[in-house]
């Protein structure tokens, strides 16, 4: 028995070292010693890669406060019955809620930080990036940098189409609406929800330069428009457009087209590594929570800042619409594509649909990260955290209707 228990041991032993070594072959050891290391991934993931700063404005705006603080936590009841706690307090505390932000017009009636989290804390994105990285688009179409979102991502990384001619059928837009038609790998370790260390996201988010990484091996698998498939290879991509016709780093880039113009606090983007410098677009941007709030801010307001048009009303609009002339077919079950009452994604941002014609729109992130704006009332809800046990972007579907039945900006002053 002794021997057989001994001879497993020494099968498993040489098992990982074979998948070490090959994972370090195919990837990097930077990846596998990542992967090992960090494995899955949390808000505090940055404190371990380098990052480059963003600098704000320090003089932004300042929003008024009128606190409707026991309103605002009122409206998570619904959540308190289906998760079995007894009070908002001990919701925060089991769904690891960091920070959540309410603003109507230029209002805030609920700011408050939990587990640790102060207003000058670090709060990471996650993929709410992934809509800093349309913004950064929009801009560069509006300098003229881009000509469209309709061109062949090939005019901008022309060494694409040395490799493979059908990157050529790709556009601007198929990335932006995640139907590249680019492979994504998206193994799982069997009998767990864990991914394999060949799932992309991992790869993705782990592997030290990213940049060769997309020139050099992600391949087309399906003809572009004709599947959604949300793949960070796209984003990443994107960034690389924004690299290529600006002349800048999406850092910088978005420093001075943002940060500088907008944002109150400093913000970090991790690199995949100090030799590539390149940034992490779909994920790794981290801000301070009241600056995302002001980013929600800017697209309520069609895109315009104290009187100065930052992004063209026009982009605005787009990257938050549906997209009417899509088949629903080719989205998943879950976006309910043929009821009045769904969820919609268009330009690097999510969307819902309520049966009477209203919307609310949102950039989301693993782990209950929300910029979430509905537009109808002026809101702009940020919330943050570390986890989906006791969170999802439901929630904030169920209290934009409750926001509807009970607010207005005839009856907020009566409510507290």
């Amino acid at each position: 028995m002794k021997k057989l228990v001994m001879s497993f041991t020494l099968f498993l032993v040489a098992f990982a070292i074979l998948l070490i070594v090959s994972l370090s072959v195919q990837y990097s050891p930077t990846y596998v010693y990542r992967l090992i290391t960090m494995h899955v991934a949390d808000i505090y993931d940055y404190q371990f890669f380098p990052n480059r700063s963003i600098e704000g404005r320090e003089l932004a705006s300042q929003f008024e406060s009128k606190s409707k603080e026991q309103f605002i936590e009122s409206l998570f009841e619904k959540r308190l019955g289906v998760s079995g706690f007894n009070s908002f307090d001990d919701w925060v505390s089991g769904s690891e809620t960091t920070s959540l932000i309410v603003i109507q017009k230029d209002e805030i009636i609920y700011e408050k930080y939990f587990n640790g989290f102060t207003r000058d804390s670090y709060f990471h994105s996650q993929s709410m990036a992934k809509s800093f990285i349309s913004f950064l688009i929009g801009v560069a179409i509006d300098e003229g940098l881009i000509k469209s979102i309709d061109d062949s991502i090939v005019k901008y990384i022309p060494s694409l189409a040395e490799r493979d001619i059908q990157f050529r059928n790709i556009t601007i837009r198929h990335l932006l609406e995640m139907k590249s038609g680019l492979r994504y790998t998206t193994h799982y370790i069997p009998f767990t929800n864990i991914h394999s260390p060949w799932h992309d996201e991992a790869v993705g988010y782990y592997h030290n330069d990213l940049r060769s990484r997309l020139l050099n091996d992600i391949e087309v698998e399906n003809a572009p428009g004709e599947l959604f498939e949300y793949n960070n290879y796209n984003t990443s991509f994107l960034g690389m457009i924004i690299e290529n016709a600006t002349g800048k780093s999406v850092s910088n880039y978005l420093e001075e087209k943002l940060w500088q113009q907008v944002m109150e606090y400093s913000a970090l983007f991790s690199l995949d590594s100090r030799e590539s410098g390149f940034e992490y677009m779909p994920s790794r941007l981290i801000a301070r929570a009241i600056d995302y709030a002001r980013f929600g801010m800017l697209y309520l307001n069609d895109g315009q800042w104290q009187g100065k048009q930052l992004i063209s009303a026009s982009w605005v609009n787009q990257s938050v619409s549906e997209i009417s002339n899509s088949s629903p077919e080719i989205y998943p079950d879950w976006f309910n594509s043929y009821n009045c009452e769904r969820t919609y994604y268009s330009l690097h941002w999510w969307g819902h649909i309520n049966c009477d014609g209203t919307k609310q729109f949102f950039a989301t992130g693993n782990l209950g990260q929300n910029i979430y704006v509905i537009p109808d009332l002026q809101i702009v809800i940020v919330h943050t955290g570390n986890s989906l046990k006791y969170y999802g972007d439901q929630d904030m579907w169920h209290i934009a209707k409750l926001l509807r039945k009970n607010l207005n900006s005839k009856n907020i002053d009566k409510l507290n």
